[in-house]
Formats: structure tokens, sequence, C-alpha cells
């Protein structure tokens, strides 16, 4: 009977407890938890025609490459990885270095090493020392000669991009001396150009808008899904307009330059000024408030869905 009798106070303890955790999960803003930028990039996972446009354009593994192979060069200080016995002169930005072979030499400390041969179109030769064997070097499936771009990237991209009207969905574009400037998003623009970019970005896009103005893109290849710098960060194969035809004229014309305007319902504003930094939201008595941050003191306050007040 005892043991009966503590089975039952532990029983409604359990009840006593479980009723306060319910109440608790229900006062307001504690149901409510703050939703980041990352929380909403985890959802959108489907692969798009977008995200395999590019895929299959990468870096040769060194086992692939062959004798003339082209490094484009992206910065004078390359000469800083160059064997400081050689005499020759300093590549200059835009020398094209031409692969000669590889040859396995053995470093002061006795182990055995890999020397990249290079040479420039005068005919001088610079090394690349790389603290691996020939074999093990040909077995990586990468390697980076520092300071350069592989021109059969930038060749690849040409065949691929050069010539084509893709839609433009970043308004982060670069004037012609690649300095920053905002343009529009969701409009059509023509790829004039590819030539190379540097070590972050491979390649340098020319592009005309739809008013014939000029701007350039600096763009990654292969399937490196952290960059920012992706096809699919960049481009649309197809009109964005397309897949919203309830937004109106007006709203759209906001929306391609960046800019809000009150009534504008979420999903304009997202496509306006993209995913915000950070989401707060907080029911009222009688309406569901929301305010998003940007890191550019950019904010947007909705109140059930629609933008009341903001800060542009």
């Amino acid at each position: 009977m005892i043991t009966t009798h503590f089975r039952n106070i532990a029983a409604l303890g359990m009840t006593l407890l479980g009723a306060v955790m319910l109440t608790g999960c229900f006062t307001g803003i504690e149901s409510t938890p703050k939703i980041t930028a990352a929380d909403v990039k985890r959802q959108q996972i489907e692969t798009t025609p977008e995200d395999t446009y590019l895929s299959d354009i990468s870096f040769q593994p060194p086992r692939q490459w062959q004798p003339g192979k082209l490094f484009y060069v992206t910065d004078p200080k390359i000469n800083l990885i160059f064997s400081p016995s050689q005499t020759n002169p300093d590549p200059a930005k835009g020398t094209l270095l031409s692969f000669i072979g590889i040859e396995e030499s053995v470093s002061l400390t006795g182990e055995k090493v890999s020397d990249i041969i290079l040479a420039d179109t005068a005919g001088h030769h610079y090394t690349y020392r790389v603290d691996h064997s020939r074999d093990n070097l040909l077995e990586e499936k990468y390697l980076e000669i520092p300071f350069t771009v592989e021109m059969s990237v930038v060749d690849s991209v040409r065949e691929r991009m050069e010539g084509h009207t893709y839609y433009i969905i970043t308004s982060s574009w670069l004037d012609s001396e690649a300095t920053p400037r905002t343009g529009r998003r969701f409009v059509p623009v023509k790829v004039t150009g590819v030539s190379p970019g540097n070590s972050f970005s491979p390649v340098l896009l020319s592009l005309l808008d739809e008013n014939g103005q000029p701007f350039t893109m600096f763009l990654t290849v292969g399937n490196d899904n952290r960059s920012t710098r992706r096809f699919s960060s960049i481009f649309s194969l197809t009109d964005p307009r397309l897949r919203f035809p309830d937004i109106t004229d007006e709203i759209w014309k906001l929306i391609t330059n960046g800019r809000v305007t009150t009534d504008m319902t979420r999903e304009e504003c997202r496509l306006a000024l993209g995913q915000p930094d950070n989401v707060d939201r907080t029911p009222g008595y009688s309406i569901l408030r929301e305010v998003w941050t940007y890191e550019n003191g950019i904010y947007l306050i909705f109140e059930d869905g629609r933008l009341r007040t903001f800060r542009q």
C-alpha cells in the first residue's frame, strides 16, 4: 500500500509538471522564437537548373595538366612563390604562363618535393615548389598555383555564356573598373565578354543591361556552395517576373530598383532587398508584428504581413 501511495504521488507530480510545461509553451513571446536568415536558408534545399548550369566546369587536377596549359597571372606578387635563385623578370599582371612539366626534387631536409615548371612567352622559366612527391601530387584532385587563374576554366565559361542573355538577380554590380555600384535586379542582361578574374573569382563577365549600360561581374565555378559569386547566386535562366503574376507592374518596378513602399507584402520586400539578416516576430493582442533588419541599417516593420514602417 505504501508503494502504491508513492506511485500515486509521483503520477500527480508528473501531471502538474506537464501542466506547467504546457502553460509555458503558450505565453506569447516565448512561443515565437527569433528567426534568423540561416533558418530561412536551411529550408531552400532543392536543386535548380541554375545550380547545375556551370557545375561541370572546374579546375583540372594536376594529373590532367598537359604541356602548354596556360595560367593567367592575377597579381605581380606571384614572384614571391617562385624559387628565389631565379634571375628572370617578375611576371606582371596579365602575363600568361605556360605549363612545362613537373620535376621531382629533394628538399634540404631530404624529403621528396615537386617542382612545377612554368614559362612565359619570352621563354623565361619559373619554378613553383610543392611539398609533395611527384606521385602524391598527381593524386591530388586540385592544386592552386597562387595568384593565377587556369585559362581552361575561363575558356569553358566563355564557350558556355558569351553572347547569351540571362536575368540578373543581384543588385551588386561592378562598373568597368570593377568598382562596386548598385544596379537593378530581375532584368535581362547579355554577356558580351568573358575574361580572367582573380584568385577568388576566376572569371570576370562583361555585361550589357537592356538599356545598353555596361557593367561587370565576378563569377566562380564548380560546386562550391559557399560562394556568393556562383551562377545561381547571380543569374536566373528564366524571367523571374513570370513567377509572380500577382505583383503589379508598379510594385515590380520598385522591386527591380531595390526599393520598397508601405503596404508591400513580405514576399515583395524580400524580392526587393533580399533576405534580412534577422527577423523578430512579436504577437500582439490583435496583430502580428515583424521587424526585419539588414546589415546596412535598413529595417522594415510589418503588421499582419504588410509593410507599415521602414528605413531605407
